[in-house]
């Protein structure tokens, strides 16, 4: 399993994957807002999305697990 975790503290704009997607390294799973700026959040390992751990909308934290691929 990898988890695909936020790289800065925001709001999660939009989820751009669904459970069961197959996923690249590289692809966008989610954008996330912060300071008025859209910043994607890219896979780092190839995978199929098993579980989607955020909500458009939630504010998360620097390193909170948003995508778990398998």
């Amino acid at each position: 399993m990898t988890n695909v975790e936020a790289h800065i503290t925001g709001t999660v704009w939009k989820i751009e994957c669904a459970v069961g997607d197959a996923i690249e390294e590289g692809d966008t799973v989610a954008i996330l807002e912060s300071m008025k700026m859209e910043m994607p959040v890219e896979a780092e390992d190839a995978g199929t999305v098993v579980e989607i751990r955020c909500e458009e909308g939630q504010a998360v934290s620097e390193g909170d697990t948003l995508v778990v691929l398998g």
